[in-house]
């Protein structure tokens, strides 16, 4: 059972709403601009939808028109407001809130250069509980020509001061966009009641179709269409109507002015306060990054001390749980949020930042599969000693683990038997994960090493994180040289591995009981070149042909580079689809479903991953260098690699890395399933037998 958790990005379709559009494409299919009675029928669909949102929206006066969405109508109102602003010299800026949706800025600095305006475009500033400041706001309103805010916010759920903002603009000649994306069928918005000149609304948000929208324009306020053309809309926004989302928008509609079919905002609260509830017990120390009192009943922003926001994402998406790390235009750029930044918290909150948000529609059941599998989460992060002082203690591994954040890489060496490990190049962000780890396993830190022989102030700080979060007993040499290497030693023993240093090479190398050099440390010495090329001559004099250089710098993914280039085999059909693996493994017997995710994101989907009737086996990313020894593809759970593998993962990126990486080093037959597990399903595969 899937829980999905992100209304703020988008919502599922009211059935009434697709049953509403349904009609519409085969009943009421007219242009609405027709005069026949098909057309007629078809224009009084839009009246009616267009009166409901008046009564909704608490606008009986003012224009209403259909947009194809927020952005459509934030485009629209700011241009319309700064071609009224041409020529004017009683205003020099355009203010919008520090933690509005990037569409508005944007907006704002496009429209402003290509009118060639010249106004200074600058944020409001918001207090530490993310509301605006309003005595700023005071101060800079009257030479403002447009004020941008929100009715609340979609990352952080913070409802806005509506009242306080149209106080600060009392005497000023701004005019106002208020944003109402997150505001409808949630708050009282009581449009005609307030100076409010333009409001944009996306009906996705509350559970009618995409590519549908509304802009509400203050009676008197200025316009200037953004579309024009057929002169639909009145005038105001050329082009047909999006006629079968205009009539699922009217179903919701319906639905907001019943009463019964969306729960009261009282309702509302007590779910949020029952995850916030589950949350808690399943993340001991979590942090709410916003105050309920002032926040939407529907949200929560929260982060984890010492868990990073994409471990939790793939945590709570393996287990079916869907949530985001910010605002879903903005998901991708895996960067810390700039709402919370914005709001004044540190660091570590902005960058391991989890929005989870509910649509009105949840009821008990929904709240109650979301706290248990929301608790289930928190024991398995427990249960691989992620997170939590007290867990039971976790296998201790060997070989090398490879962590990755913000594209720079740091390197856990460890060695079961001896107890002891290494870490090469750690990094603040994963410091307690670090620490964590090595405190569930009982491993002794035997040093701290950089590939620099400066270090910068973020790894010193690194350093000095990972060492204040250890015990004493598990604590490096204090008496190191520049680059954490212990004095006095010629080597740093891991077992029956040895790590020495790379005389004037700022790097490392692993070298095994047999005296081969499987791996070396290189920092930041690797370019892309080195893929084609092998490395540069003066550290190629140090390794061997078969050595694999792990880099500090990985934006790309490519995790290690050979000494030596060897005949890497063709890219050509790396990513499979489900619906081609019944041939493929026709082709190819003896195919074996490689599993990357890392352990604690495994087994939640079984049924999916059996529906391939593949044998399978667990390989997180994170280990797969210990499966390429001498740099070579050799075997995996003591069975030849050579053999054809297709790797998987939550959504084809991490098993499209690995099956390059084999590639680059020769292996011909392996391969990705696109899109992972996220596009699996187990009804493709049955169709395609």
């Amino acid at each position: 059972m899937e829980i999905y958790l992100d209304a703020n990005a988008t919502t599922p379709v009211l059935p009434a709403a697709q049953a509403a559009a349904r009609a519409c494409m085969s009943e009421q299919f007219g242009n609405p601009s027709s005069t026949h009675a098909t057309g007629l029928r078809a224009h009084a669909l839009l009246d009616d939808t267009r009166a409901r949102a008046r009564r909704v929206l608490g606008a009986p006066t003012g224009q209403l028109l259909f947009t194809s969405g927020a952005t459509e109508g934030i485009q629209t109102a700011v241009l319309s407001a700064l071609v009224s602003l041409r020529g004017r010299d009683d205003v020099d800026c355009l203010l919008y809130g520090a933690t509005e949706h990037k569409a508005v800025p944007a907006a704002l600095h496009h429209w402003n250069r290509l009118l060639d305006l010249g106004l200074v475009v600058a944020p409001i500033p918001v207090d530490p509980q993310g509301r605006h400041e309003l005595d700023w706001l005071r101060r800079h309103a009257g030479r403002a020509g447009l004020v941008c805010t929100m009715a609340a916010n979609n990352e952080s759920g913070v409802i806005s001061d509506l009242d306080g903002i149209e106080a600060a603009l009392a005497d000023s000649p701004a005019l106002w966009l208020v944003d109402g994306v997150q505001g409808l069928g949630k708050l009282d918005l009581r449009l005609a009641k307030r100076p409010i000149d333009y409001a944009p609304f996306s009906g996705h948000k509350l559970y009618a179709p995409k590519g549908i929208g509304l802009l509400y324009v203050r009676e008197g306020a200025p316009f200037t269409p953004l579309m024009a053309g057929g002169g639909q809309e009145g005038g105001l926004r050329s082009g047909t109507e999006n006629m079968a989302g205009v009539a699922a928008l009217g179903a919701v509609l319906a639905a907001l002015e019943d009463g019964h079919t969306f729960a009261s905002p009282a309702a509302l609260a007590q779910h949020r306060a029952r995850l916030a509830e589950a949350l808690s017990e399943a993340f001991p120390g979590l942090v709410f990054n916003a105050p309920a009192a002032l926040s939407l009943p529907t949200t929560l922003n929260f982060s984890v001390p010492g868990v990073a926001s994409r471990l939790l994402l793939d945590l709570f998406d393996a287990a079916g749980v869907r949530v985001s790390g910010g605002s879903a235009c903005s998901a991708a750029q895996a960067a810390p949020s700039f709402v919370l930044e914005a709001m004044g918290l540190p660091a570590w909150q902005t960058g391991s930042a989890i929005r989870l948000s509910f649509g009105p529609l949840a009821d008990d059941a929904f709240i109650d599969a979301a706290c248990e599998r929301i608790r289930a989460c928190g024991e398995a992060l427990r249960a691989h000693g992620l997170h939590g002082s007290q867990h039971p203690p976790v296998r201790r591994q060997d070989g090398i683990t490879r962590f990755s954040a913000e594209g720079a890489c740091c390197y856990l060496l460890s060695d079961a038997a001896s107890q002891r490990a290494v870490v090469i190049d750690p990094l603040p962000a994963l410091a307690e994960r670090l620490a964590r780890q090595l405190r569930s396993q009982g491993l002794r830190l035997s040093a701290m090493l950089h590939t620099s022989r400066r270090p910068e102030p973020v790894a010193g700080a690194a350093a000095q994180a990972l060492r204040a979060a250890l015990p004493p007993a598990l604590r490096p040499h204090e008496e190191v040289d520049v680059q954490g290497w212990p004095l006095g030693e010629d080597a740093i023993a891991l077992g029956p591995r040895q790590l020495l240093r790379l005389p004037e090479c700022r790097g490392y190398v692993l070298r095994d009981a047999l005296g081969r050099l499987p791996f070396a440390f290189v920092g930041d010495r690797l370019t892309d070149t080195a893929l084609d090329t092998g490395v540069d001559a003066s550290l190629a004099a140090w390794l061997t042909p078969e050595t694999l250089c792990l880099p500090h710098r990985d934006p790309a993914g490519h995790m290690a580079h050979p000494t030596r280039p060897p005949a890497a085999a063709p890219v050509q059909g790396l990513v499979q689809h489900a619906a081609d693996l019944p041939d493929l493994a026709q082709q190819h017997p003896g195919l074996t479903l490689v599993d990357v995710r890392e352990a604690h994101e495994q087994g939640w989907d079984d049924d999916r991953l059996a529906s391939l009737s593949l044998p399978r086996q667990a390989l997180p990313l994170s280990q797969l260098l210990n499966v390429l020894p001498e740099g070579a593809v050799s075997r995996v759970d003591g069975e030849m690699i050579h053999q054809p593998l297709l790797f998987i993962c939550r959504s084809g990126q991490r098993s499209a890395q690995a099956a390059r990486l084999l590639r680059r080093l020769g292996h011909g037959r392996v391969w990705s399933l696109a899109g992972g597990v996220a596009l699996l399903t187990s009804a493709e595969w049955a169709a395609e037998r």
